[in-house]
This record gives C-alpha cells, sequence and structure tokens, in this order.
C-alpha cells in the first residue's frame, strides 16, 4: 500500500511485543505488514496515528518513538476506553490497522538551534519522547536540553528504565517530580517531591533563546504557561500539545474543534499565541 493512502485505509499491522510498564500501562511494538509501507512510513515528533481493534473500533495515539528502520512503530497505551480495553487483550501476533500519520508536529526546523525545555506531565511524555528522541538524535543541532517530569508517585513514573539511561547522559538535563512517595527508596532515578511547575524556580533558562514543549493533564497547562511566561517566553514559543483532544484524525467530526482550529489538522501541536484567546481550549 503507497503511504499517502494510509490517511484513509488502515495498513496491517502486527504486535511484535506487549510490554507493561505500569499496571494500566503497555508498551505495543507493531510492525507495518505491507513491504512498501513499512519503508516508507514516517512522521514529524508531535504528530499521531489511528489505530483500529478489530471488533473495538479506533482511536488516537502519539508515537512513543520515531519509526525504526524496520517499518515498528512503538505506543504507549493506557487502558482507559473500549479500544484501548480490546488492545490490551490482544496477544503477540495479533493484527492491528494503523492510519496517518495525522495533524501537525513540533516545528523541529525552527527549534533548530535553540535550547528546548521539555515538559511532561503523566502520559504527556508520550509525544515528547518522541520529540527528545529527534532532539538527541540530531543532537548538534540544538542547544541545551532540559526535559522535566512530573507524575503522581514513583510507580506512575513510565519508561524508568531508560530515564535512568537519561539520567546518565552528560548533554541533556533530566529533572523528575512527583506529587508524593511512601518511601524514598521507591524514588528512583532520583526526584523531586512537588508539582511540575516547581522545578522551573531556580533553573537557569534564557528564555529569548529556549522552546518551550508541553504536554499533559489539562491542569497543567494552566499552572505552567504563567510560570514560563514569567521567565520571559514569549507565547509563540511555548508549544502545547493538545493530544487529549484528537479524534478522527481528518477533522471531519468536528469534535476536536479548538475554537475555529481543529486539532486533527490544525494541531494536536499549537502555540500558545494561536489559543490564549480562544475560550475553553485550555
Amino acid at each position: 500500500m503507497p503511504v499517502d493512502q494510509m490517511t484513509n485505509i488502515p495498513s496491517p499491522a502486527e504486535i511484535v511485543e506487549i510490554k507493561p510498564i505500569s499496571g494500566d500501562t503497555a508498551l505495543f511494538r507493531l510492525r507495518l505488514m505491507n513491504e512498501e509501507a513499512a519503508r516508507d512510513f514516517t512522521f514529524v515528533p508531535g504528530q499521531f496515528v489511528q489505530v483500529s481493534a478489530p471488533a473495538a473500533g479506533e482511536a488516537p495515539f502519539s508515537p512513543l518513538n520515531p519509526p525504526g528502520n524496520d517499518g515498528a512503530l512503538e505506543l504507549c497505551v493506557r487502558k482507559v476506553g473500549h479500544v484501548t480495553s480490546q488492545l490490551h487483550k490482544a496477544r503477540q501476533g495479533d493484527v492491528v490497522g494503523i492510519r496517518g500519520p495525522f495533524g501537525t508536529g513540533f516545528p523541529i526546523a525552527e527549534m533548530a538551534g535553540k535550547d528546548i525545555l521539555l515538559l511532561a506531565g503523566g502520559l504527556g511524555i508520550v509525544p515528547l519522547h518522541s520529540l527528545l528522541c529527534h532532539l538527541l538524535e540530531q543532537r548538534d543541532a540544538y542547544g541545551s536540553i532540559t526535559l522535566m517530569y512530573g507524575a503522581r508517585e514513583p510507580s506512575a513514573l513510565l519508561l524508568r528504565d531508560e530515564l535512568r539511561e537519561l539520567a546518565c547522559r552528560r548533554d541533556m538535563r533530566l529533572m523528575l517530580t512527583v506529587d508524593f512517595a511512601a518511601e524514598e527508596s521507591a524514588c528512583e532515578p532520583s526526584c523531586n517531591i512537588g508539582l511540575l511547575p516547581d522545578l522551573l524556580r531556580g533553573v537557569p533558562i534564557t528564555a529569548d533563546n529556549c522552546y518551550a514543549a508541553v504536554c499533559g493533564p489539562p491542569a497543567l497547562y494552566r499552572c505552567i504557561i504563567g510560570e514560563l511566561q514569567g521567565l520571559g517566553f514569549s507565547d509563540r514559543r511555548i508549544l502545547l500539545s493538545l493530544e487529549r483532544r484528537m479524534k478522527c484524525g481528518l477533522g471531519r467530526c468536528a469534535h476536536c474543534a479548538v475554537g475555529q482550529l481543529l486539532c486533527c489538522i490544525d494541531g494536536p501541536v499549537f502555540r500558545y499565541s494561536d489559543l490564549k484567546t480562544i475560550e475553553g481550549a485550555l
């Protein structure tokens, strides 16, 4: 199947690995079965795909990593609805459908040469992880890279094995925080206890040479934008992923409407300057 047809027609993909990463979340590694689609499929970090499960329907997901050379795609699936529940019942070797990619990703070319601040809350780490992978693959093209990631408690931090590896890198800064931790020993790699915006205080950031990319629950945006503005970030350089609003991918159902914008087409990555006057956008 030509890859340009994948926005309308699901391309079959085999589930080659399912790896639980928390109580309700698992990493699915899928491989496109059509050779042409596997070879040509690509996307910009921040874009999303639609995954269809037999007899369950279709749901949008942001890929966790850039596509592999073998046509593999990794998705982080939390069991929260009908489609995701069906996916969690699937087994290695089962086949699902993939459409996409959809939407507008992060402006990675425009961000080149700048410092990058990534702010992820909860499952918001997924689309930002895809962006982080790109930044690290093209490390010389970007300035300093900082990932700030917060979760409810240590066990809710996703991708913990990779976080340990990132914590050892010298070419980026990793800062973690949890709302609470019952036992200090359970918080590893080491992390702060407090809210994600707290991490911004006391960290040297040159806002006029930096882009901030944010993804997380709605409450996070309301807290973090004011902090970023206080640090001197322009509204154009505050990039927000509204992935929770993604729907059909084509903008036809209009359930993704954000004012006059459509999240599936104009987003899910928006500049705050484009959203700040839209009531209910955040």
